[in-house]
């Protein structure tokens, strides 16, 4: 097997994009979910609540981040040091400090999703330990794990079933494998890729369970019926009645080196 696909997400919930190499600390991808937007009460917010932040792009500069709107228009945004204010915000039942990315960029936002919005980035006193047994471990702005990986075959599984097929942008993962027979992840208990850095063994935590993001479109956040519609009918939970699709990933032991996934790296499932 092999990686065939990485993927990034400067900002959670806002358009992602490919990419070739994905370098890796102790919370995930470098850069990856590492800026959220909060509503008045400081709760996170996702496609979920406002559509429209998949109509927004955000690329990572050598300064902090360009937001950037369909029509083009954009915005440079600084990564915010330690001057600046601090929020206490809230990413599910987790509440964490942030740093505020100031008023131009939570203007800008809020014009643009027409909502009262405000921008955060980590820093360095970011904390979010993974929840128990591996609590020595941390977590950025996603939702539950630092990395999420999708088998290529999978996807392919699934367009087969659709009349219009689907991109992965859909799932949002971080890592896309090929090679292995459809939905081979969900028996997966450890991946170890073979970086240029040296071996990078992953946990597969839990399976992923989907919420309503993979029916709206990737870049315009029109909802559709598919593909939850027809991954209903062959991949949901009958104990809970969650639909999976795709597995959550943690790094075994840590990251205490610089290390980079690139694609076509070799990938061992155990």
């Amino acid at each position: 097997m092999q990686i065939s696909a990485l993927y990034h997400f400067p900002v959670k919930s806002l358009q992602g994009h490919k990419c070739k190499s994905l370098a890796m600390d102790k919370f995930g991808a470098v850069h990856d979910r590492r800026w959220m937007l909060v509503d008045e009460n400081n709760q996170f917010l996702s496609q979920r609540r406002l559509r429209a932040m998949a109509q927004l792009k955000a690329t990572v500069t050598t300064a902090g981040l360009k937001l950037e709107n369909p029509e083009g228009t954009s915005i440079q945004v600084g990564q915010p040091g330690a001057e600046a204010s601090r929020r206490s915000v809230r990413v599910w039942d987790d509440k964490v400090t942030a740093r505020d990315a100031g008023d131009e960029a939570a203007s800008w936002l809020s014009e643009q999703l027409q909502s009262p919005v405000r921008l955060v980035a980590m820093g360095d006193e970011f904390q979010r330990p993974l929840q128990a047994p591996r609590s020595e471990l941390q977590v950025g702005f996603a939702d539950a794990a630092p990395l999420l990986v999708i088998s290529q075959a999978s996807l392919d599984d699934l367009n087969s079933r659709l009349q219009d097929p689907v991109s992965m942008l859909r799932f949002r993962p971080n890592l896309v494998i090929s090679g292995c027979e459809p939905f081979a992840e969900d028996q997966w208990k450890t991946l170890t890729i073979f970086t240029s850095d040296g071996p990078l063994e992953l946990e597969c935590t839990h399976l992923c369970a989907r919420c309503a993001i993979p029916s709206l479109h990737p870049f315009t956040g029109r909802a559709q019926k598919e593909p939850l519609r027809t991954l209903a009918q062959y991949r949901r939970n009958e104990n809970d009645g969650e639909i999976y699709f795709g597995v959550n990933l943690a790094p075994a032991f840590g990251i205490d080196k610089p290390m980079s996934i690139h694609l076509g790296d070799k990938v061992r499932a155990e």
